[in-house]
Order: C-alpha cells, then structure tokens, then sequence
C-alpha cells in the first residue's frame, strides 16, 4: 500500500471501513468455522443449559477482552500512528526497566508461533465443509495445494487481489450475520447468552471448565490483529467497523448455538455447526466464500508475520533479512526467510493434525501469552503517561485475571497440540535474546576515542603525494552516537593498518529511532572540504537502504553547493564525471579466546550461528559490493595479561 493509499484508506470513511473488514478481521472472522465444534467438543453432556453458558461466554470474552481491552484502551498506545507489541515497546524501550524487552519479545515470538496455525485451521475447516457434500473429499491434500499456492504467489505481491479482501469479507460477514438470525427466530430463548449470570454458572456447574474456557477463547484469537494493524487502518475505522464486525458475530454464534439446541437430540459429533446452518443451497457458495476468508485470513497473518520481523530487526531482535518490494509499494514487502518458515510451519500443522478438530488443541495457547505480554507493557505505557495508578491497577488486575484464566485453561491443550506453538515460539525467543545480548555486548567492547586530536592527522595523509590514493570518497559506516567520537577501529583503519589516502572521508550513522516513520538526516563539515558525517535518523518502519539514501543526500550537497561531486582526477573532471566512492565495512570478529565470562560466550558463540541465517550488512544496506571493503577486526575484551613474557638471557 503506497502513501497516499494508505492514508486514503485510514482516513475515516466508508472506504477506510470497507478495507479496515479485509485487513484487520480475517482471523477472529473465521473463528466461527470452528468454535462451537470446539465447544461442542469440550464436554459430553450437552444441554441446552450448557449451551447458553458457553455462548454468554464468547459473548462477555469479545465484550471485555476484545471490546474494552484491545478496541477502547490499548488502540490509544500508538506510536506515531503504528500498533502491535513491539510498537508498544519502541515507545517504553527508554523506560529503566532494563527487563521488558523479554517481555516484548515473548509477546512477539508467541504471537508469530501461533499465528502459524491460523492458514492451517482456517483453510482446514473451510475445505472440511465439502464432507456434507462429499464425504470423501481430501481435505489434507487440498489444503496444502491452497497453502502452497498462497505462500508461492507472495513473492509477485498480493496488492491487486487485496483491493478485493474489504468487499468479500463485508460480504462474509453480512452472510455470518444473516445465517445467525435466521436461526435465532427458531429458539429465541438463545439470546438469554447476553445475561453473564449464565456464564459464571457455566463454569461453576461444570468441572470440565478448563477445557470449555479452552474451546471459548478461541473467539478473541484475533484480536491481538486490531492492535497489529493500526497503523493500516487507523483507529476510527477499526472501531466502527468493528461494531459492525462484532455484531455479525454474535448472531452467528447465537444462531448456531440455537440450531445445536434445536437439534440436541439428533446432533452429530462430526457435524460443524456453522455448515449446518446453511441452508443445503447455499451449501456449496457458502464453503467456496468461507474458503475465501480463510485464504484473506492466511494473507493477513502473512503480511503480518512481515511486519513484526521487519520491525524485529530494526530493533536488533533478528539477524537482518532480504527484504522485496515486489508491488513498489510501501507496506507490500516480501521477505523470503519467513516466507518459506511459515509455509513449512503451515505444511507441517495440516500433516501432523490432519483435521481442524485436532488443531484446536495446538490454537490459542500461545497467544494467551501474548495477550499477557501486551497487558505488561500496557501497564507500563499508562504508567509513564502519567495516568493515575487508581486507574491502572484496577485494569491490569481484571485483564490479568481473564488472561491468567484462559492461559491456565489453555495450558491443557499442552498435551494435544499445544506444544507445537511453545517450541515454535521458544526457539524464536532464544534467537532474539540472544542477539539482542549478543549484539549489546559488541557495542559494550567498542572502543571509542575522540576525533578532533586525529583531524590533522587525517589532514595531512591527505596532502602526502606518497601514499597511493585510495579512493576520491572514502565512507566509513560508524556505530558512534556522537559526533564527537569515533570507533578506535576506523582510526585504525585509515591510519595504520593499511594509510588509506582519499579526497575526502565520510562517517555515516544510521540511528534507528523509536518513532515508526522518522526519515531525515544531518550533515556536519567536521575538516572543511576533507571529513563530512552524516547522521540518519530512520524509523523502525522505514527500511534501511542506506546506499540509496545515501545517493540521495549526496546528490542535495551536491546540488546546495555544499559538497563538489566531481572527480579530482584532471582527465576525468574535466568531462564532469562524477568522483569514486568506496565503503568500508569494519566487521568485528568475536574470539572465544578472549576473557568474555560465561553469559558473554554463550550468546557470542550462538550469535555466531545466528547470523547465518540473516544477510551481511552490505547486504541489508543496499551496498554495492564492488565498492565495499569489510575488514574483519578482533572484538577486544581485555588487552591487559598479568602474564609477561621475558627476553631469554
């Protein structure tokens, strides 16, 4: 989505709803497709008591968790506009607890492990619904060829079918809407479910509570994607399409809770009370639209996935990836690593479980941690706004306690599938922990001089017609923050390990800032017409191709008169040929030799395999590797040794 899409579609309007219901809804829309068979399946004695305790369930779970939590409270925590966990993290990272990036990453790491099984059991469930019209239908195989083709067609960009998603998903849930009261007309007591007496006397009569809490949560998966995907949207669209969303839900989830009660004497285990509801006309249009929901919910968490590791690695989380733009359009990225992660992850959910029934043990664990995660940092985020504390712990004890609830309710899928997702997510936490440490601890043995004592230095190797010239330009990428310092590597670089003559010397910055869409720069003349720095100050949004920012800074120099562009070489200049530039890269190499403790080892040493999954930082900057040097340098703890060796006599 470009920029002026974007803010077309989250300026509030009857557009900017219409995509809002493609964008943010496909996962918690598609959770009637299986959760009153999950419901059903949590308990052998179904009654028609038992029935309108577990719908004033999902009712009060979208009402407090979802309504009150994600759509009133935590939409307000934007940064500059984004949502989701780690945008609520970039905007409390400065906070002195030192501790909540864990927090931050456990959220984000459960959300993405969990997600993985959102294409799986969506698709599963939707092409499950073919067995009432054939019973034999493949399900396994045709899921897979569904995923398969999903995940391959990302790569070309999905921006020209996504316009679509708003219109078919206003459609699905006009249709779930619709499909709900036509049955709630048969057995209007149903709507007894919006008392929460009949809730709490659900799960005070049955001792199997756990397992209905399990099955119920199911409703408000999607929620943590309201948050997500603020910054696509905008909040007032998300909130008023999301009484509209709501409502049609609720009806579905009424008006299948009503045909069950209807038909409690005839149920069938292996019947699905949303494909039952359709009258047998609609049979086939109905699974070939949920089909499509599913897919728009695939694509949702797709692209959501995309988000939260761009995001991840901005802030030093992840090893950086190859990042494509393959619709030239903001938002519309491609990142191949995770695309092939999740399409493996998604392949192996359907053949491990095989049926949508078996994955509803391995949905919903992880993302109650997530929930969890988020209820922290939200604390925290009040807390440093200044909000009342009268206010705050009121809210964090409830919010605690709904999600405490269903985490300890869901921590019995464990067993039956929930295992799957706490691997998934465990690894992703070890990778970031570690990287993130792994990547502190190199900044910790930086050394760091100051420059000004080095500037006749650099002055005079300018001048010195011995040495070989290098290059016209020569840029350094430098990890000091201040203008005044430099790392003690470049010096050395310039000066002695190989005296390297140019023209003129660059120290370029890159400062990632907490603010999503930051994109600006500045320019300091540290020697006159000899050392230039410049600083920029991107985003952790905006992707870091610095060689072609770069372009761009030099060109508006060049143009303002600041900086002459042109070669130094007579025979080139004078036909106005632009002067050389070469980078250089100082790469610090870590040796297990050195007197790191054992934490410092540890992270180094999988820091090490870590980075192999990523791509150098040549790469992740957009360098042209024909004009980059790295220079691989020891990363120093402790040049000092008690130990001196002595001159033989």
């Amino acid at each position: 989505m470009n920029k002026e899409n974007s803010s077309r579609y989250n300026a509030f309007n009857l557009l900017g709803v219409i995509v809002t219901l493609g964008i943010v809804y496909g996962d918690i829309g598609t959770s009637p497709l299986y959760v009153m068979k999950a419901i059903l399946g949590a308990n052998t004695g179904i009654d028609q008591n038992y029935i309108i305790g577990a719908i004033s369930c999902i009712i009060w779970t979208l009402t407090l968790q979802t309504t009150v939590k994600y759509v009133l409270i935590t939409l307000r925590a934007d940064n500059k506009g984004e949502g989701g966990i780690l945008a609520l993290y970039a905007l409390i990272r400065k906070n002195k607890k030192k501790w909540l990036y864990v927090i931050a990453i456990i959220g984000a790491s459960t959300l993405i492990a969990d997600g993985i099984i959102t294409p799986s059991i969506t698709v599963v469930s939707a092409i499950e619904g073919l067995k009432a019209i054939q019973p034999d239908t493949p399900v396994v195989p045709i899921s897979i060829t569904i995923i398969t083709v999903l995940f391959f067609i990302q790569q070309f960009g999905t921006h020209a079918i996504g316009r679509s998603f708003g219109p078919i998903m206003l459609i699905w849930f006009t249709t779930l809407g619709i499909l709900g009261f036509t049955q709630i007309i048969e057995f209007p007591s149903i709507l007894k479910a919006f008392n929460p007496y009949y809730a709490i006397k659900l799960l005070i009569d049955y001792p199997n509570w756990f397992l209905i809490l399990g099955a119920v949560f199911l409703c408000t998966t999607g929620a943590e994607a309201l948050y997500s995907d603020l910054g696509h949207c905008g909040i007032k669209n998300i909130r008023v399409s999301w009484a509209y969303v709501k409502t049609t839900l609720l009806l579905n989830y009424l008006g299948q809770g009503a045909w069950v009660i209807n038909h409690l004497n005839t149920l069938d285990g292996s019947v699905n009370p949303f494909f039952a509801i359709m009258p047998q006309k609609f049979l086939l249009p109905g699974i070939i639209l949920a089909t499509m929901a599913a897919v728009i919910a695939s694509q949702a968490l797709i692209s959501g996935s995309y988000s939260i590791f761009s995001e991840a690695m901005s802030l030093n989380f992840w090893p950086r990836q190859l990042i494509k733009y393959p619709a030239k359009l903001k938002g519309q990225m491609y990142i191949p690593f995770v695309n092939s992660f999740l399409f493996v992850c998604c392949v192996l959910v359907i053949l491990l479980f095989q049926s949508s029934s078996n994955m509803e043990g391995a949905y919903g664990l992880s993302i109650t941690i997530t929930m969890l995660m988020t209820t922290i940092l939200l604390s925290v985020y009040l807390k440093t706004k200044h909000v009342k504390m009268v206010f705050i712990v009121p809210m964090v004890t409830v919010f605690s306690i709904i999600e405490f609830s269903f985490l300890v309710a869901n921590m019995f899928k464990f067993l039956h599938g929930g295992w799957v997702t706490i691997l998934i997510a465990s690894c992703l936490v070890f990778i970031m922990v570690v990287w993130y440490n792994a990547r502190k601890i190199k900044n910790k043995y930086s050394l760091f001089l100051k420059i000004r004592p080095y500037f006749s230095i650099i002055s005079d190797l300018k001048e010195d017609k011995t040495v070989p010239k290098y290059a016209t330009n020569l840029v350094y990428l430098t990890k000091a923050n201040y203008r005044t310092d430099i790392e003690s590597k470049i010096i050395y670089s310039i000066i002695n390990k190989q005296p390297k003559r140019a023209d003129y010397y660059w120290l370029l910055h890159v400062d990632h800032v907490d603010e999503p869409n930051t994109f600006e720069y500045t320019f300091e003349k540290l020697i006159p017409n000899t050392l230039f720095r410049v600083d920029l100050r991107i985003g952790f949004k905006v992707q870091p191709f610095i060689s072609m920012y770069f372009r761009q800074i030099i060109d508006e120099l060049a143009s303002s008169k600041e900086f002459d562009l042109l070669s130094n070489y007579p025979s080139l200049r004078k036909y106005n040929i632009d002067g050389d530039f070469r980078f250089i890269v100082i790469h610090r190499v870590y040796n297990q030799d050195q007197g790191f403790g054992f934490w410092e080892r540890f992270s180094m040493n999988f820091y090490n395999v870590f980075r192999k999954l990523g791509i150098s930082e040549t790469g992740a900057y957009g360098l042209d590797t024909s004009n980059v040097l790295v220079e691989a340098v020891p990363l120093i703890v402790n040049t000092d040794s008690k130990m001196r060796i002595k001159r033989a006599k």
